[in-house]
């Protein structure tokens, strides 16, 4: 018998492959390298636009509130029951909802009261410090941008407008409404360093709370929108109005 060449015997462990084989084998696994890295590459930007979406936050009055959708407590204006025949019977219906859904937003803390002031001074007299715009701006979290709806019913209430006064602040100057916008505007740079601030003004608002409050708006940089055109029921917007609302504030916004 012809003794064999130990050459010629396959080493245990060591492959039998082809030359061939192997280079098939590394492409199909450098394809499917690839194409895993480019899956995670798609998933972590997907990720990133989740969650960079700003956050809005709403400062406001009667205009602002939907029963359910604000903190418990304040007084709300609009509901499913359209008491007030304003046709505007869902969430979805009224300005801010329709801004945070056509912009693109991420809907934060809406912390608004039907009937409040934004200086302390409320109707008949009344001391409205506990609702004011100022006494519920800490509560609104951490909002990338702030849209401040007021001025209305200190228009209705006849707060007097007072001086122009940026710092210094005391509590009397609270009950004036040119000291109240300007300290409201202060504070809430202050305290969300990080946020963009908007001031909504209302259509049917007298010269001088017009005035007073885009003067105090440019003083502090603040952009600010005045309405036009807001169809209204018992001097609330109605499902137009509201539609109305939400296209200006868009458009202020840059979100045309």
């Amino acid at each position: 018998m012809k003794d064999m060449d130990i050459r010629e015997l396959p080493v245990r462990g060591k492959s039998l492959m082809s030359s061939k084989s192997k280079k098939t084998v590394m492409k199909h696994l450098s394809l499917l390298f690839v194409l895993c890295s480019f899956m995670a590459s798609v998933s972590a930007q997907s990720f990133v636009r989740q969650e960079v979406r700003p956050t809005v936050a709403i400062l406001g009055d009667s205009y602002s509130t939907f029963d359910g959708y604000i903190p418990a407590g304040n007084q709300t204006y609009y509901s499913t029951s359209d008491w007030a025949k304003t046709g505007v019977v869902s969430v979805k219906q009224t300005w801010w909802w329709q801004v945070v859904k056509e912009g693109g937003f991420k809907l934060g803390v809406n912390d608004s009261y039907s009937g409040a002031t934004v200086s302390y001074s409320g109707y008949n007299d009344e001391d409205y410090a506990d609702r004011s715009f100022i006494t519920r701006l800490p509560r609104l979290g951490n909002p990338d941008i702030i849209l401040i709806f007021g001025g209305i019913n200190d228009n209705w209430a006849e707060t007097p407008l007072g001086e122009y006064k940026y710092e210094g602040f005391r509590r009397a100057d609270m009950y004036t409404y040119r000291s109240a916008v300007a300290f409201l505007l202060q504070s809430a740079m202050e305290r969300y360093p990080n946020a963009k601030l908007y001031f909504i003004i209302s259509d049917d608002l007298k010269e001088g709370i017009v005035e007073s409050t885009q003067t105090v708006c440019r003083h502090y940089g603040v952009e600010y929108v005045l309405l036009q055109g807001i169809e209204k029921e018992s001097g609330h917007a109605t499902v137009k109005g509201m539609e109305s609302i939400a296209r200006q504030v868009l458009a202020m916004m840059g979100n045309k």
